[in-house]
């Protein structure tokens, strides 16, 4: 149970620092509405999320475990691969560049339109985080619930620590962002190597 906690905490940090639609919006409605404002907006992918895990949990229900152990392993290739994008990000990275163009209004629904429209979540359960859940269900249902408490909790925690840092000091919020990002990398790296080893693993026997 522990180990998908961690797992579900892992992947969700990850995943809401790495810039994209998602924390652009975020950024540019702290910067220009304060983070009262712009807070409730961190739960968008709650909402958004739902029909996407429903598809997913549908698709994956019957799959034979083979399928799921080789999915898994895709999606370690998939993490090591953001996780070699997010250290180029954490190198080069200029918030004038992840901010700019940026037109969304300052309502949640506009936030879960916007994630709603973000390839990201549908890879992300897809490829890593679907296929883990169904393990974990298998295992015990306690194990998927604690995996979706833990990346959710997570994915809202750190989306509001966003806002709250930007909202509150541009230069300050940009070294949090680029050290979180930096994080990131060892976090997704990490995640990679273990969905690999465990993917792997049911082949190897």
């Amino acid at each position: 149970m522990t180990s998908y906690l961690i797992l579900g905490i892992t992947f969700a940090f990850a995943a809401a620092v790495q810039p994209g639609p998602l924390q652009s919006y975020f950024i540019s409605q702290s910067l220009s509405n304060g983070w009262r404002k712009t807070l409730p907006a961190s739960f968008a992918p709650l909402i958004s999320d739902g029909p996407i895990i429903i598809l997913v949990v549908i698709l994956l229900r019957q799959a034979p475990v083979w399928l799921l152990n080789g999915m898994q392993c895709a999606g370690g290739f998939l993490l090591l691969f953001l996780a070699i994008n997010a250290y180029k990000t954490w190198r080069t990275y200029n918030f004038q560049e992840i901010n700019k163009d940026q037109s969304v209004t300052k309502t949640v629904f506009q936030a879960v339109f916007v994630n709603f429209l973000n390839p990201a979540p549908y890879l992300g359960w897809s490829l890593i985080m679907g296929p883990l859940l169904m393990k974990g269900w298998r295992e015990s249902p306690i194990n998927g619930i604690v995996l979706l408490v833990g990346f959710y909790v997570t994915l809202v925690a750190t989306s509001m620590v966003i806002i709250i840092v930007f909202a509150s000091a541009r230069k300050f919020g940009q070294r949090v962002t680029k050290t979180m990002i930096g994080l990131s990398v060892i976090a997704l790296a990490g995640f990679g190597i273990y969905q690999l080893y465990s993917g792997m693993k049911y082949f190897l026997i």
